[in-house]
């Protein structure tokens, strides 16, 4: 099952899949799109180079521009939508989940699920598909009412996981997300702690002590993985030069670059790019 909808510029659509889901990203281009992907528990996933073996069903949020791959034996649902359907950084907001499910700093937005919150995702997936069943006036509006729910629910569900109780979600959770948008926004330009703390109107050794109390990561290190994660999807996805990928990135000496991407990815750009580079007889990685 497969549909999709354009309303003026705002696209949304979704498919099931079952072992197939290979062939399917093949068909079409989804590079331009957010996506949230339903996955059984059975299947495998690469989502920015990190492997997930899933034990129980699973929900992904993947943004555009992240690498992403799947096993053939993968059985759920994706839905798909651009910005224009639904931006989070417009409504955050509404549903508090830019900097955890998506432009999350600290670690790869994904929701595992257990066999009741499994149950609850499926239904709201029931649901969209009902809607592409009705197609009335009302749709546009109601698929954007059931993909809020699905990133709302799910964003308690992340809560829930790491911890972050009513008391805990005040103050220092805002934070921690704050620092997270913030180097979502500015890793190309800035690279320093000292620079995020100025725009934190706080000390670096201030912010260092806030953000270690929650992670195990420094600030430092998640700057610096923000950076050489872009850097891996460019070398990834383009055809860029290593040169020209240190220069997106806002380092203009080409030498240092590499030094940093190799001391922080263990591995040369151009020894990575070779191993992640597309292939016309793989599938499913964009």
């Amino acid at each position: 099952m497969a549909y999709f909808k354009q309303f003026a510029f705002k696209k949304f659509g979704f498919f099931d899949f079952q072992h197939d889901i290979l062939q399917k990203l093949q068909q079409d281009d989804y590079s331009g799109f957010i996506k949230i992907v339903f996955v059984k528990a059975g299947g495998k996933v690469v989502i920015d180079f990190t492997d997930y073996q899933l034990e129980q069903d699973a929900l992904f949020f993947i943004n555009v521009g992240q690498y992403h791959q799947f096993s053939e034996n993968c059985v759920g649902t994706m839905i798909y939508y651009n910005r224009d359907f639904y931006c989070v950084e417009i409504h955050d907001k509404e549903v508090a989940c830019d900097g955890i499910l998506f432009h999350n700093v600290y670690e790869i937005p994904v929701v595992l699920l257990s066999a009741q919150s499994s149950l609850t995702a499926q239904h709201i997936i029931g649901e969209v598909k009902s809607e592409f069943e009705r197609d009335d006036s009302s749709m546009e509006e109601m698929l954007r009412i059931l993909l809020k729910q699905l990133i709302i629910k799910s964003t308690r569900l992340w809560k829930q996981r790491h911890q972050q109780t009513v008391e805990d979600a005040g103050a220092e959770a805002e934070f921690t997300r704050t620092f997270s948008q913030l180097v979502e926004w500015h890793y190309t330009r800035h690279h320093t702690v000292a620079e995020y703390a100025d725009l934190l109107n706080i000390t670096p050794k201030a912010l260092n002590k806030r953000i270690t109390r929650y992670s195990n990561t420094s600030p430092n290190d998640l700057i610096k993985n923000r950076i050489i994660m872009e850097a891996k999807r460019l070398l990834a996805h383009t055809n860029l030069s290593v040169k020209e990928i240190g220069y997106k990135l806002g380092y203009d000496d080409p030498s240092y670059f590499i030094r940093l991407f190799t001391k922080q990815a263990n591995t040369s750009p151009q020894s990575f790019r070779q191993l992640y580079a597309p292939q016309p007889s793989k599938g499913g990685a964009f």
